[in-house]
């Protein structure tokens, strides 16, 4: 992707679900975003209308949301993305009053990034359909 510009064209409807039940607290943030080309560098918007799931505390939602961007920006760079020209679109955020965090929706923003990456190029090998196993021999000799 050394050239090219992140995104080629308009990815919509990414969900990015990031959950780590590690404990108490744990991690979780939700969020539905496009991804539109844009003139230059990365641009946050929230949708008109955007649906937020759950309670937050005044203020908190913004830097949630500027975490977001940073994760994109961490999985980008960390993608070796050449060019990027992006506005993230938020259409709907679900948050856990207890479990929410900067930390849960920065890795939510690496995970937006990995499910783009994969609508524009289809899944990656790992992904594709496993082949079918071989079978094994039998080491007990068969009488026929």
């Amino acid at each position: 992707m050394e050239n090219e510009v992140f995104p080629p064209y308009p990815v919509r409807d990414v969900r990015a679900r990031y959950v780590w039940q590690a404990g108490c607290p744990s991690d979780f943030a939700d969020v539905t975003v496009d991804f539109e080309p844009w003139e230059d560098g990365i641009v946050l918007e929230v949708a008109h209308g955007a649906e937020l799931v759950g309670t937050i505390p005044e203020g908190e939602l913004r830097s949630w949301h500027e975490a977001f961007v940073e994760g994109i920006r961490e999985e980008l760079a960390a993608r070796g993305a050449g060019g990027v020209a992006l506005a993230v679109v938020i259409h709907r955020t679900v948050i856990h009053d207890v479990d929410s965090s900067a930390r849960s929706f920065r890795a939510a923003g690496r995970v937006a990034v990995r499910e783009a990456f994969v609508r524009i190029d289809g899944p990656g090998p790992a992904l594709a359909a496993p082949s079918r196993p071989h079978r094994r021999q039998s080491s007990i000799p068969v009488k026929t």
